[in-house]
């Protein structure tokens, strides 16, 4: 089965062809970063008018990438949620009325379901089961996965997540629009341990999160007399929440006796974050695993593999318009199940 995937969740409009036997065939991906980047976040109803522009070219464009026409479909996946409600709903309707005009099955993906699959995108997969860390702008979650559908949500964060916390320490500092990236850029030349920040909750049992102390901490520490190198205030947080999370990991790989972590999202292209999770994992007896770069960040090649699999099991979504901004990733359920 040939799947189109459509990921129109925020702010990178994200289609890609998936294979059900030759893999991921091409993928495209626009990022509205430059349209948001004067007002300093997303603004919804500008992201819902691009994603209008972008759908269409960037599906012809993929088409003509992998030697295909739009006769070669067989199957639709879209982002159904979480996510802004405009934004959803320019996705769902594209993948609505080409699923309809091609008289093939379409079906509404969990966003948060394709960044936990994401590694499977890759030549080496983990094997389930796994512990999970999605950690993004919008989430920070540890989960349990034992199978396709079959997910136990162990923390998660209390306040903001720490993509979210990345991103507004990085406005202070005074770095461009999203700031998360170019925080990182800027600690790898600082120094770590120059500015002594708190790792929060872990003298607490369980494995939630809260980062919003560690970045009024921070931004304590930046509006001091004098002020600490924007460098070393930098290294400093990003060191505070990579060992915040990992520990984390590490405490659930323990409490569920696994030895295999997967880390996904967009603050999953973190190179602290990656190295450490790497020794730690590899301390433990296990091994981590990470979808490449350019799917850690929100994209269609995810929503069409697990399109792919879903619409395998012959699941498929109503013909009326169906999106949920808010959905628990706990409400999933196996393909197949009912």
């Amino acid at each position: 089965m040939i799947v189109l995937g459509i990921e129109s969740s925020c702010d990178e409009t994200g289609v890609a062809l998936y294979d059900s036997h030759r893999g991921l065939l091409a993928h495209e991906i626009h990022s509205q970063i430059d349209l948001h980047a004067l007002y300093g976040g997303v603004v919804p109803e500008l992201a819902s008018r691009d994603h209008i522009r972008r759908l269409v070219p960037l599906t012809q464009q993929i088409l003509h990438k992998a030697g295909l026409n739009r006769h070669d479909i067989q199957g639709v996946a879209f982002t159904a949620g979480p996510g802004l409600a405009g934004a959803l709903m320019t996705g769902s309707l594209m993948a609505r009325s080409l699923a309809y005009s091609l008289g093939c099955p379409a079906i509404g993906v969990h966003h948060m379901e394709g960044h936990l699959l994401a590694p499977m995108l890759e030549p080496e997969t983990p094997d389930f089961p796994f512990v999970c860390l999605l950690v993004s702008g919008g989430h920070t979650l540890l989960v349990r996965v034992d199978a396709i559908g079959q997910y136990r949500v162990l923390g998660e964060s209390i306040d903001d997540a720490a993509g979210e916390a990345f991103d507004k320490t990085a406005k202070v500092l005074g770095l461009p629009y999203p700031g998360g990236p170019h925080l990182a850029k800027l600690a790898q030349k600082g120094d770590p341990q120059a500015i002594k920040l708190p790792r929060p909750m872990l003298n607490r049992p369980g494995l939630d999160f809260s980062f919003s102390g560690l970045k009024t901490a921070a931004i304590t520490e930046l509006r001091a007399t004098p002020p600490p190198a924007s460098e070393d205030l930098a290294a400093s947080f990003e060191a505070a929440v990579v060992d915040t999370l990992l520990a984390k990991c590490k405490r659930a790989l323990q409490q569920e006796q696994l030895a295999t972590l997967v880390i996904s999202g967009g603050v999953g292209a973190n190179q602290r974050l990656r190295k450490q999770a790497d020794d730690m994992c590899e301390a433990l007896g296990g091994r981590a695993f990470y979808p490449r770069l350019e799917f850690c960040t929100d994209n269609g090649a995810m929503i069409a593999l697990v399109g792919a699999l879903r619409l395998a099991e012959n699941e498929q979504s109503a013909l009326e318009l169906s999106i949920r901004p808010r959905w628990s990733l706990d409400e999933l359920k196996q393909p197949g199940s009912h």
